[in-house]
């Protein structure tokens, strides 16, 4: 068999090309890599578009944004509906154990409260809405609205013994005090570690542990201010009502 110089059957050059060529679903794919910091991704891709929407790309040529925005994309359409379900669910859960809307909508108040101080932290430690904030929040909606069960439960209980409407509600949030306070500070202590780390998976653990804490501070304070004077506002005095049924029951029948 004889051999064939290669320069008889191709013509060889020396160039600058690509060192590999993509293909997805049959076609040609170019990856442009970027590590964002010091901004939320939503924002930089914002940005990119902006600016991409601007470039006239050949025919049969087109963008298309992944990696951890395309992630934050399906993320953030889960959540859309996880949180709206999480809130109703929780509030089903104070109709039940309350059998009152107006009392579940009082201590349903403390969400918003919660809320605020988790924003504010987040603010105050320059750092933008994450799906791990989100976590946070329905975390954080939950706790705060556990103290706030657990304040009322207790006014409710001296209404139903016969105390004054206001009497009750200066005793329960006195006597609760303690067991919310308590509370708020084992929790905020358990996630300080987490909102200092550094580590691999800070990025996850930070924004979680700051929107817990933030909203714990401000949902402990406001709620022992707050829902007492709601309840003072818009509550029911219960033992009125007790005591007109007993003297419609016990009174002698008409002759």
């Amino acid at each position: 068999m004889a051999s064939v110089p290669l320069s008889q059957v191709a013509h060889l050059e020396l160039m600058e090309g690509p060192n590999q060529i993509s293909r997805e679903n049959g076609k040609r794919r170019i990856v442009v890599t970027a590590n964002v910091r010091g901004r939320d991704i939503a924002s930089v891709v914002a940005d990119a578009q902006e600016q991409a929407a601007r470039v006239t790309l050949p025919p049969g040529a087109w963008i298309t944004w992944g990696g951890q925005f395309e992630n934050l994309a399906q993320a953030r359409h889960r959540l859309m509906l996880v949180v709206p379900g999480c809130f109703f669910l929780i509030f089903l859960l104070l109709y039940a154990a309350l059998n009152s809307v107006r009392d579940a909508i009082l201590v349903f108040s403390a969400v918003p409260l919660a809320l605020t101080g988790g924003i504010l932290a987040l603010w105050l430690r320059g750092m933008p809405f994450s799906v791990p904030a989100a976590v946070g929040f329905i975390a954080l909606s939950g706790v705060a609205v556990l103290n706030g069960l657990v304040m009322l439960t207790r006014v409710r209980q001296l209404i139903a013994g016969g105390a004054a409407h206001e009497a009750a509600i200066r005793e329960g949030a006195l006597s609760r005090l303690r067991p919310v306070a308590m509370t708020a500070l084992v929790a905020s202590l358990g996630f300080l570690p987490m909102a200092l780390a550094t580590g691999t998976g800070a990025e996850v653990q930070r924004p979680l542990a700051t929107v817990v804490i933030g909203g714990l501070i401000s949902a402990t304070l406001l709620t022992l201010v707050v829902l007492p004077a709601l309840y003072a506002r818009f509550g029911r005095s219960r033992p009125a009502e007790t005591d007109a049924a007993v003297d419609l029951r016990g009174a002698a029948p008409a002759e």
